[in-house]
């Protein structure tokens, strides 16, 4: 009852600041991603542990305008990018970002050249499975730091690949916990989130490393 009760304060973000809105570009009573982001923020700060946000409408294929590089694409971008640069700026100014991991990601990598000709009305870009980009922020991650590299046409890393084991175990690291201590027993297997092969922490992107 009591965390029934605590909903509507929480997500009633007409009582912020005019300033706190503005930065987010929040609307009350809307639905956005800016919303949601200012609503993370105050779901942190009454003490959730797990947030997650979910955007839709990134199957960039050139199909149809709305789902095209040079048209609907952008639109995507402006809405995300000025919401997420304002959940980290209001997190570090609140102090909580040294304690709070945000991680980025899709579900998938997109090849960086065209899907379909140029000359055609509306372009986009095919799946790729290779080459994917995640960010991590706060928690004892360090900023400005860009690890892993792919070749010219993005098709293939050329330097320190990252596993999706390994990205799982630094999550898990920075929630203080041991990918190889954190186990379930499954069908007379000790089951680990990073799976049975061997998982490192990416020490490189962290603080003090």
């Amino acid at each position: 009852y009591r965390m029934q009760a605590a909903v509507p304060d929480a997500m009633d973000i007409g009582d912020e600041p005019e300033s706190i809105r503005e930065l987010y570009g929040a609307e009350p009573g809307g639905e956005s991603f800016a919303n949601n982001c200012l609503l993370a923020r105050r779901l942190a700060e009454r003490g959730v542990r797990y947030i997650q946000l979910y955007d839709w409408g990134w199957d960039s294929h050139g199909s149809s305008e709305k789902e095209a590089l040079n048209g609907g694409f952008q639109g995507k971008c402006r809405d995300i990018d000025r919401p997420i640069a304002a959940l980290l700026t209001d997190l570090k100014q609140r102090g909580m970002l040294d304690d709070t991991l945000v991680v980025w990601g899709g579900e998938f990598g997109r090849t960086v050249y065209c899907q379909g000709t140029l000359t055609q009305k509306n372009y986009g870009r095919d799946h790729h499975p290779k080459c994917f980009t995640v960010w991590l922020a706060g928690a004892g991650v360090q900023g400005g730091v860009v690890h892993g590299e792919t070749d010219d046409f993005s098709y293939n890393v050329t330097r320190d690949p990252v596993h999706i084991r390994d990205l799982n175990a630094t999550i898990l690291h920075q929630l203080g916990i041991d990918h190889e201590r954190f186990v379930y027993p499954f069908k007379g297997l000790d089951q680990r989130l990073t799976g049975v092969e061997p998982a490192s922490v990416v020490r490189p992107i962290l603080s003090g490393a």
